[in-house]
């Protein structure tokens, strides 16, 4: 019998799908982010939304001058700058865009399908597609939030539906066009990916690994378990476990970390978001050794991301050591709070700072 793995070191990891916010907030919780990953992709969906590479470089500077207020070094972590895609997004933006040097990704949120993106594209292959050719021929990835949100659509079918409506013509459309599956959710979206032709991957979160929709009613209702989208039934949670701990390349971490004020989600009608930048990688280590795949953790982690992404891996690494781990109820945020998914409990890892 195989003695179980009390330390794990990997190469220093990269969250490939991040929200940081802006002003007080993101002072608040750069520094989570970066005591662990060296870089991530950073989501643009602030109000109003970054939609030009002149945007996304104001929003870099003060990603950077949050680093130094939370004394941390600006070469320390690196944050990967993306443009918010809309139904006037011009092939000019693509192209500035993909020169920066600092834009990584272009992100497509469906219309009302999450936080802020009522600014989002109405109709992507009518309207976007001289931004899709301008895509796809600069090599820069689209990163789909992969739902559609049609009020008709049952909340636990979007992801289903978006890729039959969506992804399957896009790629149709796009052959070459590398796209991301963001915070993937659903055995049908494992199967999709695994099988699609050309560049496609998916980024899975921690949330998704650990906990099906029932973590949502255990007790009451739950509003810190509510995200976008939405956890689901145990046997997608497995299928994304399994694919998560697989070896493919196809998938990689990204923890769609959302910082919410506290009240905000113990609201009437609460934000959707998990809080996870805190401890992210504490939370995969204990999915993977959940299934005997720590082995696995590594590439997931640390390797995938940058292969698809076209980018070095990072130099240093990252040690996790099996030991008791108390999660914060709550954190300073801002002037006020936020709660940490799972805030309170334990988990079996932590990372060695």
């Amino acid at each position: 019998m195989q003695s179980p793995i009390d330390t794990l070191t990997i190469t220093r990891p990269d969250d490939w799908h991040l929200h940081l916010r802006d002003g007080a907030v993101l002072d608040s919780v750069v520094a989570d982010t970066a005591r662990q990953f060296a870089r991530a992709i950073i989501m643009p969906n602030l109000r109003p939304p970054v939609t030009t590479t002149e945007l996304a470089h104001a929003y870099r500077d003060r990603i950077y001058s949050a680093l130094e207020r939370a004394g941390l070094s600006t070469t320390s972590f690196t944050p990967l700058m993306t443009l918010y895609l809309t139904d006037n997004t011009s092939a000019d933006e693509v192209v500035r865009a993909s020169k920066s040097g600092f834009v990584h990704g272009i992100k497509l949120y469906p219309a009302g399908a999450t936080t802020n993106s009522d600014a989002g594209v109405t109709d992507l292959l009518g309207k976007c597609v001289p931004a899709l050719e301008a895509m796809q021929a600069t090599g820069m990835p689209l990163l789909v939030h992969g739902e559609v949100t049609d009020p008709e659509i049952d909340l636990f079918d979007r992801e289903a539906i978006f890729i039959d409506r969506i992804m399957i013509p896009l790629r149709r459309a796009f052959p070459a066009l590398k796209v991301v599956f963001e915070h993937l959710t659903t055995s049908d979206g494992v199967d999709y990916v695994r099988e699609a032709a050309g560049p496609v991957a998916a980024t899975i979160t921690a949330h998704h690994l650990l906990y099906n929709r029932n973590a949502l009613f255990q007790g009451g209702m739950r509003p810190h378990w509510y995200c976008l989208p939405v956890l689901k039934r145990e046997r997608h949670r497995l299928a994304l476990l399994q694919a998560a701990s697989s070896g493919s390349g196809r998938f990689f971490l990204g923890t769609d970390s959302a910082p919410h004020a506290k009240g905000l989600k113990e609201n009437a009608c609460g934000c959707a978001g998990c809080y996870t930048a805190l401890h992210a990688m504490e939370l995969y280590a204990t999915a993977f050794d959940s299934v005997g795949s720590l082995d696995k953790l590594e590439a997931f982690a640390s390797l995938n991301g940058p292969a698809f992404y076209g980018l070095p891996v990072n130099q240093g690494t990252l040690t996790l050591n099996r030991e008791a781990y108390t999660i914060p109820a709550e954190l300073p945020m801002a002037d006020t709070t936020v709660v940490p998914l799972a805030g309170g409990e334990s988990l079996g890892w932590k990372v060695a700072l």
